[in-house]
This record gives structure tokens, C-alpha cells and sequence, in this order.
């Protein structure tokens, strides 16, 4: 169906439309467009009127060239993410202090979502919740770790607050891998699988019943536990690189 078109230049409408969808978070980072074939058609507009519009977007930095021949939504949110968070996740402390920021802030997100949160959100949380069942049951962590972040993201963009979404997806892309690096780690602690999927599903169940206290309750008893878990995991492994140290003489005494 095309998008009419507003009495403003054409090219401006269809930079106005992507620059919200970017905003919204209908469109992520690394997300290709479409043809402009296709997109001259959505929008009802010629070519050269498209690349107009798209190019706005490319001198705003929002898009950039793709790996292949079209465009894609540039990365964002660098003036956080980058190089301040990277030299913050060179940090093992850091994890801690962000678990503890998510806290904060993703209590008020599961709220919000509960009250917030329309059929679209709701189908998709209850699709999350049978990709984190499939997960458990192949014991694949991988696709349990995706999953889990799916669900949070979920929470997010359910909450339907623009802000809190954008910030927490920059964040997230740059300090994911490194909070989570230790996720097998976390597994070896006995029935850690098993205890995250419920304090997920008790999330979202507590969502999609619309409860916003149980929803922050459930949000804060698993960043807790998991702040805890990750404690544990990380003063073992001290302990453990002690141990060795001293075995090994530090790497400059030679071994007894």
C-alpha cells in the first residue's frame, strides 16, 4: 500500500518516515532496506526522489552503504556505546555495575510493559516464551542465550518508552557478550537453567496477566539472583587464577 504524502517535499516525507522507524525500533542497526523499487513504490515516489530522501538519512548518519549494493540502518547510540563502554567492559567489576543499572531500570520497564503492552507484544512474549521452552529442553545454551535476550528486549520495546528502549538496545549490543562470556560458567552452578526459565516466564507471565507489581517483583528477584550467581561465578574463578598463579610462580619464579 503506498504512504500519501504530505503537502512538504517528497524526499523529506520519506526521510521523515524511516527517520521514525529508526526511532521507534522498527528498524535496528544492520538492518537492510528494501529495493528502492520497492521502496519508490511503497512510497509513491520516483527513484529520484527516493535517493534524495535516503540521502538525507546518509548525511544525518543514520544509514550507511550496506555490505552488498543497498543501504542499512546505520549503528547508533555510539556516543555511548563507544569508546566509553568498551574501555568500561575491559572492567570485570563493570558487569556487576550493570546488572545492577538494569535492575533500575528494567523493574519499571516490566511494569510499564505490563500495563503498556498491546496484542502485538503480548503475541510475541508468549512466542519468546516457546522459544525459551524449546531451548531448555535441547539443552542448547546458545540458543537459550538468545533467547533470553530476545525476552528482555521484548520487555523493552513493550514498555513502550522510546528512550529507555534505545538506550538499553546500545548498551545491550556492547556489553551483552561481555556480561554473559561467562554463561557456561553460570551453568555449572546446579539448577541455574532451570531456575533462569522460570524467573523468565515468571516475567512475562506476570506481563501478559497485565500485573504490574508482580511484573517488577519477578524483573528484580532475577537480576538479583543473577547479580548473586555471577558474584559467585567470579569469585571462583579469582581464586581459582590465584591458585595458579602461585603454582606457576607467577609466570617469572621458577616452579618448585
Amino acid at each position: 500500500m503506498a504512504i500519501p504524502l504530505k503537502s512538504e517535499p517528497a524526499a523529506q516525507v520519506v526521510a521523515r518516515h524511516i527517520e521514525a522507524l529508526i526511532l521507534e525500533g522498527s528498524l535496528v542497526p544492520g538492518e537492510p532496506l528494501r529495493s528502492e523499487r520497492d521502496l519508490a513504490e511503497q512510497f509513491a515516489v520516483s527513484r529520484p526522489t527516493l535517493r534524495d530522501g535516503l540521502r538525507i538519512l546518509v548525511d544525518k548518519g543514520l544509514l550507511r552503504q550496506g555490505a552488498g549494493r543497498g543501504l542499512e540502518v546505520a549503528p547508533l547510540g555510539t556516543s555511548i556505546t563507544d569508546p566509553l563502554i568498551a574501555l568500561l567492559a575491559a572492567h570485570g567489576e563493570v558487569a556487576d555495575d550493570y546488572l545492577e543499572f538494569r535492575d533500575i531500570v528494567e523493574c519499571s520497564a516490566a511494569a510499564y510493559a505490563a500495563v503498556r503492552a498491546n496484542d502485538i507484544d503480548r503475541d510475541r512474549l508468549r512466542e519468546c516464551l516457546d522459544r525459551i521452552a524449546r531451548a531448555h529442553a535441547a539443552a542448547d545454551p546458545q540458543e537459550e542465550a538468545d533467547a533470553d535476550t530476545e525476552l528482555h528486549q521484548l520487555i523493552y520495546e513493550a514498555s513502550h518508552n522510546l528512550v529507555l528502549l534505545q538506550i538499553m538496545r546500545a548498551l545491550s549490543d556492547s556489553l551483552r557478550q561481555d556480561v554473559i562470556q561467562n554463561r557456561g560458567r553460570l551453568f555449572s552452578i546446579p539448577t541455574i537453567r532451570e531456575t533462569l526459565r522460570d524467573q523468565h516466564v515468571a516475567i512475562a507471565q506476570a506481563i501478559l496477566d497485565g500485573d504490574a507489581k508482580r511484573a517488577q517483583a519477578a524483573a528484580h528477584d532475577h537480576l538479583t539472583y543473577l547479580r548473586q550467581a555471577a558474584r559467585e561465578v567470579r569469585m571462583a574463578q579469582e581464586k581459582l587464577d590465584l591458585s595458579l598463579r602461585r603454582l606457576q610462580r607467577g609466570g617469572v619464579g621458577v616452579p618448585g
